[in-house]
């Protein structure tokens, strides 16, 4: 079995992106059907990067970084949104029942 060429440290940074987070945190409890969600995670996914790569590029420390010889992990990304926008989607769901 081949080393990956990304560490898994890495992969656990660009999912637990604080930016990306909110934003599909936030999206994903606004969203009242679920087919939002995926509007919810392309505008965080798109907000995170390029986040992500403005602080990269000032020159700044941030947890994921994106720019020339970082990765930019999109399918990583692109999955923690689902994940944490479903999420929010869920709980607000549940908490609007009881």
């Amino acid at each position: 079995m081949e080393t990956p060429s990304v560490a898994t440290a890495i992969w656990l940074m660009a999912a637990f992106d604080p930016i990306l987070i909110a934003v599909a945190g936030y999206l994903g409890w606004k969203a009242d059907q679920a087919g939002k969600l995926v509007v919810a995670v392309i505008a965080a996914l798109m907000a995170a990067v390029l986040a992500a790569w403005a602080i990269t590029a000032v020159g700044l420390p941030w947890i994921a970084p994106v720019g020339g010889e970082h990765p930019s992990l999109l399918p990583v990304r692109t999955i923690a949104a689902l994940v944490w926008s479903s999420a929010a989607f869920g709980i607000r769901r549940m908490t609007q029942r009881a």
